[in-house]
């Protein structure tokens, strides 16, 4: 498909999110390759989150991109994106968290991957901001062994048509990674790049540095993996990775 004809959705959830959301937007609103809709499942915010939101219509709408802005209550993160996933009418979907952003070739490089070659599923590197300010990149993989250290959420783009095939289960603070191993399982045409394409600010639930919450994430992802047909040796690499969260911060 040649990228000027690819619709490309993009989704954010939020939650009284005013103080990072217009980052986040203006991200979107920014890329090289504009999107075709821009949508935003809000769980009944208290904060100016909607006002944040709705200022972004004018300069989006001028840009052809349609903004479609929902807030009503919801049943957690996953419940919301599943939401955004039904509501998407474009070709590929990326989801964009309200508390990270992209950078603004993000989409120009999505495209340009899925005119070469159309995939099913798409990450690359992305650069995770730490609380204190300093960064590191974390680089995307594609191999045999799965682990969650080679993939990231706010460069995956998963098209339409698979979405339609596959939901978040809406179980766990880990469903992201849940579908990812459905999806490597079943051997769906996936594409990694090793550009840096988005920012994630190392301060959500899932980077919750305490030992009770790691010893609570290593439960949950490797219950993930017995549940997708990986092996008992799996709870290794699910102790590797919350180590390394409490070490890095």
């Amino acid at each position: 498909m040649n990228k000027e004809d690819l619709k490309i959705s993009v989704i954010t959830v939020t939650h009284n999110s005013a103080a990072t959301l217009a980052d986040t937007m203006r991200s979107v609103a920014d890329q090289t390759v504009t999107p075709y809709e821009y949508i935003i499942i809000d769980a009944l915010s208290t904060d100016s989150t909607l006002a944040v939101a709705e200022s972004f219509r004018e300069e989006l709408e001028a840009k052809g991109v349609r903004l479609d802005i929902v807030s009503e209550p919801d049943n957690g993160i996953y419940d919301a994106m599943n939401k955004g996933i039904a509501r998407a009418s474009g070709d590929i979907i990326g989801i964009i968290n309200s508390d990270d952003w992209y950078e603004t070739n993000a989409l120009m490089v999505v495209a340009g991957e899925y005119e070469k070659e159309e995939f099913d599923l798409f990450y690359a590197n992305v650069r995770m901001i730490k609380p204190d300010g300093s960064s590191f990149i974390k680089h995307a993989r594609n191999r045999r062994y799965a682990t969650s250290r080679d993939w990231n959420h706010p460069t995956t783009f998963i098209t339409k048509e698979i979405y339609n095939s596959y939901q978040y289960r809406n179980e766990s603070i880990h469903d992201d990674y849940d579908l990812i191993l459905r999806l490597k399982k079943d051997g769906v045409r996936t594409r990694v790049v090793n550009v840096t394409l988005a920012n994630f600010r190392m301060n959500g639930v899932s980077h919750s540095r305490s030992i009770k919450a790691a010893v609570s994430s290593i439960r949950i992802k490797y219950g993930i993996y017995r549940q997708n047909g990986y092996g008992c040796y799996y709870i290794f690499e699910c102790i590797i990775v919350e180590a390394g969260k409490l070490i890095i911060g």
